[in-house]
């Protein structure tokens, strides 16, 4: 591991640490919101693929409801989707329902900055581009993240992930910390795609012959 790296983790553990513990109250009002609201789970944890493929189960304030994704869009959501709570509707409005995501980042599974956590249906479709989307732990927020969101197509996004994973460094991880904030808290920009409706992954070479940039 490089000073580097090595700085990145300790840096990961420190926030992450510090996070958890300045959020322990917000995170009781919000758990007690999602409870009081339909009686149902606070937490959605669902499998994602992390660092060299390896699967682990993300932590996120559950925003929509009980088994949503066996209804409607399934994986995907949209701007107006009836299955999205109340609640969680204003969880997702400012990016709250992805705190809990500090406790992957504490048990190692994540980072503050990397490459958004992915499905495994989506490593089944991955080649060797998309796939080194997995050479570094996934991550809260990303360079793509900043740069549109899920306003950007697939391809696209992973484009950025590969542009962050060869171009890394300690000060690019404070940049996109810093314009995290702004761009989730402030300007609330990318949440969902331009029609309204999140992107469906597409495998790249069908992307390609869609057009899609």
């Amino acid at each position: 591991m490089t000073v580097q790296r090595f700085g990145k983790r300790v840096l990961d553990l420190a926030i992450a640490a510090v996070g958890l513990l300045l959020l322990a109250i917000p995170f009781g009002v919000i758990a007690g919101a999602i409870k009081l609201e339909d009686r149902g789970r606070v937490f959605f944890r669902q499998e994602r693929i992390g660092k060299d493929g390896q699967p682990f189960r993300v932590w996120k304030f559950r925003s929509m409801e009980e088994g949503a994704q066996e209804r409607g869009l399934g994986v995907t959501m949209s701007k107006d989707d009836s299955r999205i709570t109340k609640t969680g509707r204003r969880l997702r409005d400012w990016g709250l329902d992805e705190l809990p995501q500090l406790l992957n980042v504490l048990f190692g599974q994540m980072s503050l900055v990397g490459p958004r956590p992915t499905l495994a249906y989506q490593v089944a479709e991955y080649d060797d581009f998309q796939r080194r989307r997995l050479e570094v732990a996934p991550g809260i927020t990303s360079l793509a993240v900043i740069s549109g969101r899920n306003a950007l197509p697939w391809k696209r996004r992973i484009e950025f992930d590969v542009e962050y994973i060869d171009r890394w460094s300690l000060w690019l991880d404070a940049k996109i910390l810093l314009k995290t904030l702004w761009v989730v808290l402030v300007k609330r920009q990318g949440l969902y795609g331009e029609d309204g409706i999140n992107d469906t992954f597409i495998p790249l070479d069908e992307d390609s012959k869609t057009g899609d940039a």
